[in-house]
């Protein structure tokens, strides 16, 4: 009784005392939030305002000099890797003013321009296609089919097209330059960094499950299967190989420049496009770097053969892993090596590109800070899975860092030097897409992209209803790509299906048709049928005008009223030409033969033609360019469009390549992730099981 009354006591004690003592800290926090949220907006709005009026079109913002700059590929680089952030904040107004700007100013990615393969991946596919999938928070009117469609899309694919030629090498690793008219340019390097071949999974794999084209994930797969058998004997990668044979020629092994997004897109793609057996190569991986790499927290440098430390630094871009590690629920390793980061950049105010462990200072040469995002990516990662303030402590301190150092006239500057504070007259496009969108991200963590897809909306679809905005993947450039989004383009709407099945009766009533359209997906059957059609129409109208062509001169008339002429008509009606030239030749000479054997039937041989002197040689030249010339000017005028990439030919060559296959019971292995663990609560009340004192 006496226990009872004591028990009430505290009880009402603890209510009247404590917790309005917590609420308050609570009220207090939640304010300290708010005001964080702010100063990053206005940081945010400095540099995107500065970057608008005196960089825009341009690629990038000089924020010292307060002008623009091309860099990765003269297509408004910042504008595009900004637009996702813009929402993010809850700035619909420009977000829309933003999209209406770049489907008005570009149609699509045709340049006579050679570009990263990796840069623009990330950049700009994922800055596109992260925009598109975020376009139903806007309000703005989507195109019928969305998120299967849309402008922002079609770019987005536009732009990864334009990359495919760089897959097709011996190996499936891509070239790290194309030209985005041309492809791959003549006697571009065969070396490619690790990350340039395994960073593509995410943005290929959300475009594949998007447009229904296969080739983007399949080509993305085979460059990580292709890396994954050219490991070393001990599992450790190099940061350089070349593409054509997979031979290494930089073989230090570690997480940062060169290497970091490969480790990254193996958790990343398994997470978002529900492939195990990427969670199971990045597992196996991790094995050796723990073995290898990692020293007292810190992840080392070592020969990819050997193991053995060869360069014992750390570097600014690991600072993604903490964040990666707390992904797949290593917790207590993230924590110990965010700390280690945080004495570094408590040391200078920022943390520099190279930081020698062992002598406790930065490295010569590598002393600059970029306003990389990667340690406040790892912040946001950890305040979510532990919720420790500490983590907020040290995000204000990047914030306060940035806005006492970096801040210029128009936007913030890089660091040339931690030592010093010196500034670099550039602003990196990823300030925007993702250093201040992780510092808003960390001060808001009730953010819609926050969500551990617990909820989400129902979306109507053609093909039927389907779920979106129940979780996001961030791609390397924090892009985040709604997971669930992805499952709306896979359907087909029972008036498709009707219309094949009326359209094949036909082919079905035919064994030799219907024999080779087994196995054939039904969305494939469509497509392929689809591209039939309009190859003949195509065919058809290029015959008339094959036909109607009646004379060299009227060939010229038509081509100068249709400028857009395909090059293949243009082939065709040449070769036309040519053939009947040559039938009045062979004419002529049957005619000239005739009269060399009139009135007699063994000539002699001064009835024999004499070989044609030089003279006479000048002279035939000159007729036949007579005959030309109006012909060759015209070729000369004509703007010919470049030979078109054949995408299906390196699909067919990546499905018939089996020599990177992994082992067949990774696709297995890791089936339980699909399913949900029940709660605690749930496993007692359901399956009578007993909490176990030992467990974690």
């Amino acid at each position: 009784m006496w226990t009872k009354g004591i028990i009430l006591i505290f009880t009402i004690w603890v209510l009247f005392t404590v917790c309005p003592s917590l609420q308050l800290n609570d009220r207090d926090f939640q304010k300290r939030l708010s005001n964080l949220r702010d100063d990053v907006k206005k940081m945010f709005y400095h540099a995107y305002d500065g970057y608008m009026k005196y960089a825009y079109p341009l690629d990038e913002l000089k924020p010292v000099s307060c002008k623009g700059a091309d860099t990765w590929g003269s297509y408004s680089l910042t504008l595009i890797d900004a637009l996702d952030t813009l929402l993010v904040l809850g700035n619909v107004t420009e977000y829309t003013k933003v999209v209406q700007l770049l489907v008005d100013n570009r149609k699509n990615f045709d340049s006579n321009i050679n570009v990263s393969v990796f840069e623009t991946n990330i950049r700009i596919i994922g800055g596109l296609l992260s925009a598109h999938l975020l376009a139903h928070k806007s309000g703005m009117d989507l195109e019928p089919g969305w998120p299967c469609n849309g402008p922002l899309l079609r770019l987005a694919e536009d732009a990864a097209r334009r990359l495919l030629p760089a897959f097709d090498t011996n190996t499936g690793m891509p070239y790290g330059t194309v030209n985005l008219r041309n492809g791959v340019p003549h006697g571009e390097t065969t070396i490619t960094c690790t990350a340039g071949v395994g960073t593509f999974i995410v943005e290929f794999g959300a475009l594949s499950r998007l447009t229904g084209d296969p080739i983007f994930e399949k080509v993305a797969l085979r460059a990580l299967n292709a890396l994954w058998h050219h490991k070393s004997s001990i599992g450790l990668f190099g940061n350089h190989l070349n593409t054509q044979n997979g031979q290494w020629v930089a073989t230090d092994a570690g997480i940062g420049a060169a290497v970091d997004s490969y480790y990254e897109y193996l958790v990343k793609g398994a997470i978002l496009l529900q492939k195990p057996e990427l969670m199971k190569m990045f597992l196996e991986g991790k094995k050796a770097v723990d073995k290898y790499l990692r020293h007292e927290d810190w992840y080392f440098w070592a020969s990819m053969t050997r193991g053995s430390v060869t360069m014992p630094v750390f570097q600014n871009l690991e600072a993604f892993w903490p964040g990666l590690l707390t992904l797949i629920g290593d917790v207590n390793s993230a924590k110990r090596s965010i700390l280690n980061y945080h004495k570094v950049m408590k040391q200078y105010g920022f943390v520099p590109e190279m930081y020698d462990v062992y002598n406790s200072e930065v490295r010569s040469q590598r002393e600059g800070y970029p306003l990389r995002p990667e340690f406040v990516e790892s912040l946001v990662y950890l305040y979510r899975a532990t919720k420790d303030s500490i983590y907020i402590t040290m995000g204000e301190d990047v914030l306060r860092a940035i806005e006492h150092s970096a801040k210029t006239s128009c936007g913030y500057a890089s660091i040339r030097d931690v030592k010093d504070h010196s500034l670099e007259d550039r602003m990196e496009s990823f300030f925007l897409a993702e250093t201040t969108k992780y510092l808003y991200l960390l001060f808001d963590p009730d953010n819609f992209l926050l969500n551990v897809g617990q909820t989400g909306k129902v979306h109507k679809t053609p093909a039927g209803s389907c779920v979106i905005d129940a979780g996001y993947v961030f791609n390397t450039e924090a892009h985040p790509i709604d997971i669930s989004a992805l499952n709306c383009c896979t359907g087909i709407s029972l008036e498709t299906v009707g219309g094949y099945v009326w359209n094949s009766l036909i082919d079905i009533s035919d064994p030799k048709k219907k024999n080779s359209l087994k196995g054939v997906k039904l969305s494939t059957m469509i497509k392929n049928r689809q591209a039939s059609e309009k190859k003949k129409k195509v065919h058809d109208s290029d015959k008339a005008n094959v036909e109607s062509t009646s004379s060299h001169s009227d060939l010229i008339g038509l081509h100068d009223t249709d400028r857009c002429t395909k090059i293949d008509i243009f082939i065709e009606n040449s070769q036309k030409i040519c053939k009947k030239r040559n039938e009045k030749r062979r004419e002529k000479v049957n005619k000239k033969s005739e009269k060399l054997t009139e009135g007699t039937v063994n000539p002699s041989k001064e009835n024999i033609p004499k070989i044609q002197t030089q003279s006479n040689l000048v002279d035939i030249l000159k007729e036949h360019d007579s005959m030309y010339s109006k012909f060759v000017r015209f070729s000369q005028s004509l703007l010919l469009e470049p030979k078109r990439f054949d995408s299906q030919k390196l699909l067919k060559k990546v499905e018939e390549d089996e020599r990177f296959k992994l082992n067949e019971t990774w696709f297995n292995d890791f089936a339980i992730l699909k399913c949900e663990q029940p709660p605690f609560i749930q496993k007692i009340m359901v399956g009578n099981q007993v909490y176990n004192e030992k467990y974690p």
